[in-house]
């Protein structure tokens, strides 16, 4: 698979994620994605109601299961993990889902499941890109981790990178990375919206209006990353930028420390990651 090629899409899923890649595949203008349009899309979606509306938004095909697909270069496999399993058994033998060379590049989006047991329940030779994706790739400012299972190559594996790189940053990782990823960047923007809400509180307690306060730490989150991008600095860095000896910036991270700011974060991401191998094992 090249970026030269015009590919056939099927995507498995018709949910928020499945959703936020299509519409950002179809509106990219540049990359691996420049030339793809709505007639190179078909969704597969059990709900009616869902698949109206896809249909009506983005134009795309629709069909209510994934044994109706006529043809695919790239199949989408964009189900929640605990369903995954049974509908690849229930694909695996169809023609339109063949392994090999001649057959479809497979690419999964399903946290825990790793490429051994995709692969074990695809049809033997299925050629296997994992993606770890998370939801900012709905505005294009996605962050994606990419990695290959066995049958597929290097080609395939930067094929998908780049594709997923029209969504925001996409990243090659080891397979053995992936539940790490899911726990940092994947489950990331739950933790960076619990933060926000956080400072509205902590705002709204000491006298701001609570619509107020939560547009400022908004602004705030952004405005702090878009400076550590454009400046390169580390997170070490900046903090340290904004912090006064004796000052207030000084005063607020010890009250947080003490109260497990840094630990709670860190055990949040080990929690993650353990849900994330528990869920390879359903």
């Amino acid at each position: 698979m090249t970026a030269s090629e015009q590919p056939r899409f099927v995507v498995i899923g018709g949910g928020k994620m499945g959703e936020a890649i299509v519409g950002g595949l179809i509106a990219a203008d540049q990359g691996a994605a420049a030339a793809l349009a709505a007639s190179d899309f078909t969704v597969a979606d059990p709900g009616e109601e869902r698949r109206a509306y896809l249909a009506e938004r983005y134009g795309v095909s629709c069909i209510a299961d994934a044994s109706e697909a006529a043809g695919a270069d790239v199949v989408i496999l964009a189900v929640k993990p605990q369903v995954m399993m049974g509908m690849l058994s229930g694909i695996a033998s169809l023609p339109v889902y063949a392994g090999g060379k001649e057959g479809p590049l497979f690419v999964s989006i399903a946290a825990g499941l790793p490429t051994t047991a995709l692969e074990a329940a695809l049809a033997a030779g299925s050629r296997l890109v994992r993606v770890m994706p998370n939801t900012p790739l709905m505005v294009s400012q996605g962050a994606t981790a990419v990695t290959r299972g066995s049958q597929a190559d290097e080609e395939d594996l930067a094929y998908v990178r780049d594709l997923f790189a029209c969504l925001g940053y996409a990243f090659v990782c080891d397979e053995s990375d992936m539940d790490a990823v899911g726990a940092v960047s994947g489950s990331g923007p739950a933790y960076v919206a619990a933060l926000i809400e956080a400072l509205r509180d902590g705002g709204e307690k000491e006298g701001l209006d609570p619509v107020l306060a939560e547009k400022l730490a908004l602004q705030t989150v952004l405005g702090t990353a878009e400076l550590m991008v454009r400046t390169g600095h580390s997170a070490e860095e900046t903090r340290i930028a904004v912090c006064s000896p004796g000052g207030t910036t000084l005063a607020a991270l010890a009250a947080m420390e003490e109260g497990g700011f840094s630990s709670s974060l860190e055990k949040g991401v080990a929690a993650a990651v353990v849900r994330s191998k528990e869920l390879a094992q359903c």
